[in-house]
């Protein structure tokens, strides 16, 4: 029996993948996905196993990663449902999919943890929120489940009523940060910067000011006076995007994302 079981090959079951590459041997994985030419293109970049079915990958997997759209949650759960068991630990990236809902569709003996990961996990940057009843997994799948998303960056336990704030958080928010990027890149161009460098530039700000919060562990706005001296550059910058809804603008993105979830 392998050890993980991917079924879908989007962009976060890829981001996982990639991953999890980093921490366990590629004979410890197998994966579907839809389309053969997704098999044969991951197979060549991972050299991991791919499988005929999801059915035939859920039955080869104790760990079995349900990277699919949950618009075609149904769809899936309805072709694997037989061939789950109360040993496998069935884990569930869909936002707005509650651990209750999964174990009505899939039976209340099966054990299910919720997570969510950003694509970043790619190149083991991710930050991924894990939820689930502890008290049905072993010690050891604990540990399997803090190696596998460990290796994808970040992990943290979060109560499950939180989830929806973890989409909000984490996410959806690169995407955010790729807009912030790409417009302080064309704000630089404006300038006279070449392309290629004020994507450069931009890019290590921001990898480098989010590498402040995390190890320094002071309040953003702490590090932000910081740069702003008076009567300097950086204040005259922060005035302008308050005066345009910057901060507005991002809590009314994270409360469409809350939206969409809780409706999902």
């Amino acid at each position: 029996m392998s050890r993980i079981g991917f079924i879908g090959m989007g962009n976060m079951g890829t981001a996982i993948l990639m991953g999890a590459l980093k921490a366990f041997p590629k004979e410890d994985m197998l994966f579907c996905a839809k389309t053969l030419e997704t098999k044969r293109r991951i197979y060549e970049k991972t050299g991991v196993e791919y499988t005929d079915s999801n059915a035939e990958c859920a039955n080869r997997s104790r760990f079995l990663i349900l990277a699919v759209k949950p618009q075609f949650y149904d769809e899936v759960l309805k072709g694997i449902r037989y061939m789950l068991t109360p040993e496998h630990v069935i884990i569930s990236l869909a936002p707005g999919k509650t651990i209750e809902e999964l174990k009505l569709n899939l039976g209340m003996d099966k054990r299910i943890v919720r997570v969510m990961p950003n694509t970043p996990a790619m190149i083991g940057e991710g930050m991924t929120g894990i939820s689930c009843r502890k008290e049905e997994f072993s010690d050891m799948e604990l540990n399997v489940l803090e190696k596998l998303f460990g290796a994808c960056g970040r992990a943290e336990y979060i109560d499950e009523k939180l989830m929806d704030a973890v989409v909000c958080a984490s996410g959806s928010s690169p995407a955010y940060v790729y807009l912030f990027i790409e417009a302080l890149a064309d704000g630089a161009v404006r300038c006279g910067m070449p392309r290629k460098q004020a994507y450069l530039f931009a890019a290590q700000a921001v990898k480098g000011a989010a590498a402040m919060v995390l190890e320094t562990g002071e309040h953003p706005g702490v590090l932000k006076d910081r740069v702003c001296s008076p009567a300097g550059t950086t204040i005259e910058g922060v005035a302008a995007l308050e005066e345009y809804g910057m901060r507005n603008a991002v809590l009314k993105a994270s409360e469409a994302v809350f939206k969409k979830c809780t409706n999902l």
